[in-house]
């Protein structure tokens, strides 16, 4: 599978034409949302060097820290 598949929209990650993304989000709200991408970016850096995918996970946590830049474009 393609990194950018496994990166911003994983099939895995996908059921019934859901995004578990679209569904945490609404779950938690915005300001729980923000929290939530910030972590997973921590999340990915922290592991980036020790997993075996350094730059799927770069790319990652580029992906959460592009959401919040996102909602603060929004706002």
């Amino acid at each position: 599978m393609e990194v950018k598949e496994m990166v911003n929209h994983p099939s895995h990650y996908n059921q019934n034409g859901i995004e578990c993304f679209d569904v945490i989000k609404a779950a938690i709200g915005e300001d729980g949302f923000k929290n939530f991408c910030e972590g997973n970016s921590i999340k990915y850096l922290f592991r980036a060097r020790h997993k075996g995918s350094y730059l799927q996970d770069v790319k990652k946590a580029k992906f959460y820290l592009e959401q919040i830049i996102e909602m603060h474009k929004e706002a």
